[in-house]
């Protein structure tokens, strides 16, 4: 019930503008164990879909049951809502903190996490394409869109968006879903599939030898996308809508630091009770 209900909460990370639900899972303590777990599906298949199928479960009823309300709010409140979420995200970096540091800190991984932010700064805001778009993909095309898809959906702090800009693959993509081309979907699944298998055996494999040094990269890459959340999307009226705005901040902020806390608070009551 407890992965059911954090997968819950993932899923609503999804599908928050510059939120992912990788780093929700982060700072649930979560993510090392999946990746771990989809790296090695096959060594105790059993076990592993035991641990894997609440938790996903509840991260597709969070998309199911908050996208809805995440596009209404989106349409009708746009300001306040992105800023609420910016809120959100910003209050996770000190939970996200916790997490990187727990098996050691030096110096040198500071200079990891600025190579990163820099990196990730030119990545999302360079508006810089490797390819031009793709208008007609063929096969192998197809099958790297799902498989990029993957990889930016598994490492946390990687927008999706921005990496398939970069191979001039992002308008297909959209265009794709919303057409329901299934010439094309059929084999990105193929390579969502794969990618996902792949890259989780890798990142498994760079966090269990390098956890810290890993989980530093990625930090600077979250650091470096949290602006996408009300990057053009700013354009106060008045100074009514700037003071709700920052009020929608302050709360979302408080929100977050206070559910990355309910853990440690209930396990606090728990020893008292005892």
């Amino acid at each position: 019930m407890k992965l059911f209900l954090k997968g819950i909460i993932i899923g609503i990370g999804g599908i928050a503008p510059g939120l992912s639900g990788s780093v929700l899972m982060v700072i649930f303590g979560l993510y090392q164990k999946v990746v771990d777990t989809i790296g090695n599906i096959f060594k105790d298949f059993k076990k592993n879909l035991m641990f894997l199928i609440p938790l996903f479960a509840g991260i597709g009823i969070g998309i199911v049951l908050f996208s809805k309300l995440v596009n209404y709010l989106l349409a009708n409140y746009e300001l306040y809502t992105r800023f609420a979420f910016l809120g959100l995200i910003v209050g996770t970096i000190p939970l996200f903190w916790r997490e990187v540091r727990k098996e050691g800190w030096n110096n040198k991984y500071y200079a990891f996490t600025a190579i990163a932010l820099a990196f990730g700064i030119f990545l999302f805001y360079g508006n810089q394409r490797i390819f031009e778009p793709v208008t007609n993909p063929t096969l192998l095309q197809s099958m790297i869109l799902g498989f990029a898809v993957a990889g930016s959906s598994i490492v946390p702090g990687v927008d999706s968006a921005a990496i398939l800009s970069s191979i001039g693959l992002y308008e297909i993509y959209v265009k794709s879903v919303a057409e329901l081309n299934f010439q094309v979907l059929i084999p990105a699944v193929i390579g969502l599939g794969l990618g996902v298998l792949i890259i989780s055996f890798i990142m498994s494999r760079l966090i269990g030898k390098f956890y810290t040094g890993t989980f530093s990269v990625i930090l600077g890459l979250f650091l470096a996308i949290i602006p996408t959340v009300i990057k053009g999307h700013v354009n106060f009226q008045n100074t009514g809508q700037i003071i709700v705005s920052i009020l929608m901040f302050v709360i979302g902020f408080a929100f977050s630091i206070i559910f990355g806390n309910l853990e440690k608070i209930a396990g606090k009551k728990n020893k008292k009770m005892i």
